[in-house]
């Protein structure tokens, strides 16, 4: 394949707005020696592109300033040490930064290979949200066959996969979300009741559908406001998993009811991670979770595609919450 020697890339002009972002032009990274080299095909929008965007979280050190954290394409050069993708790949994989760009360099580790049948774009969808899910939800959160999860957010990328995985892995499955149609979607995917938090207490309800005994895991991506209100919704050796603090870093809780019940706060974040790490969670999402892909068990839900100069519009339709499912970036 020729690879040019410059490449386009969503730039941020300056923190703030969405319309901050404007299209540049970068030189084509080169492939480290355990490193692959892809052609993009499309990258996944996550909040933590919000969040950068905004100047509230930084790429870690030697990470590329381009935003974008999962990406889906072609294999067009590999390191000297790779030995498990060759040039012509179909593979998506999870990125610490470049992804908004046509051309994005990918730990070996991180790559998985694209699943028999599942289209190149679409595939953008699936690593943020499959190894978020699956070492918060079933490596943190120990969520197992017969148990009860409520998951907040249940119309977003990571809750449209967490509801999915744990109907899967035989879950009772509750939801949250904020419109009636977003409601709709979580129950569609298999959620026993999704509740829409505009129009009642989650808590209560809960306690209603659950005759009081609580739900043994909740996946979290609100944070301080929920805090308290997440442990009143656990049963007795619950365990509130946070990946997201969109309501806050701070909250004061009544550690009576942590005690009482035996409850498990943790919680995770997946960038900082090294790349052993994150090439273990790779292992374990390809084993785990690529067979219910393959089989159409699990489909990522897409809510809209966008051009990679639109990209401004795709963090406007992020913002808004007006999205059921993931947003892509599309070369």
């Amino acid at each position: 394949m020729v690879i040019p020697d410059t490449m386009a890339v969503v730039e941020i002009r300056s923190f703030g707005a969405a319309s901050n972002l404007s299209m540049g032009e970068r030189p084509v990274p080169s492939p480290s020696k355990d490193q692959v080299l892809v052609r993009v095909a499309a990258a996944g929008v996550n909040r933590a592109d919000l969040m950068q965007r905004q100047g509230h979280y930084p790429p870690p050190p030697g990470a590329s300033d381009v935003l974008g954290l999962e990406v889906s394409g072609t294999v067009t050069g590999v390191g000297s040490n790779v030995s498990s993708w060759a040039v012509g790949d179909r593979v998506c994989g999870l990125v610490t930064g470049g992804g908004y760009a046509q051309y994005c360099v990918i730990p070996e580790v991180q790559c998985l290979p694209v699943p028999e049948g599942v289209d190149l774009i679409a595939a953008a969808a699936l690593p943020e949200a499959a190894f978020t899910v699956w070492t918060n939800v079933f490596e943190r959160g120990r969520l197992k066959k017969g148990e009860t999860i409520l998951v907040h957010g249940g119309s977003s990328g990571i809750g449209t996969t967490a509801i999915q995985l744990a109907c899967l892995s035989g879950a009772r499955v509750f939801a949250t979300a904020g419109l009636s149609v977003k409601c709709d979607k979580c129950e569609q995917l298999g959620a026993d009741l999704a509740v829409n938090y505009r129009d009642e207490d989650f808590v209560e309800v809960i306690d209603r559908v659950t005759e009081g005994r609580g739900v043994d895991v909740i996946l979290d991506l609100v944070g301080g406001a929920y805090l308290q209100r997440n442990l009143e919704s656990l049963a007795v050796e619950g365990r509130l998993v946070l990946i997201g603090l969109m309501g806050g870093i701070r909250a004061e809780v009544n550690l009576a009811t942590v005690m009482s019940r035996r409850l498990i706060i943790t919680g995770s974040t997946l960038r900082s991670r090294s790349v052993e790490e994150k090439g273990t969670i790779a292992a374990a999402v390809r084993k785990h979770v690529w067979p219910h892909v393959a089989e159409k068990r699990f489909i990522p839900v897409v809510d809209r595609k966008f051009s990679l100069m639109d990209a401004s519009a795709a963090h406007t339709r992020m913002e808004a919450s007006a999205h059921i499912g993931k947003l892509l970036l599309v070369t």
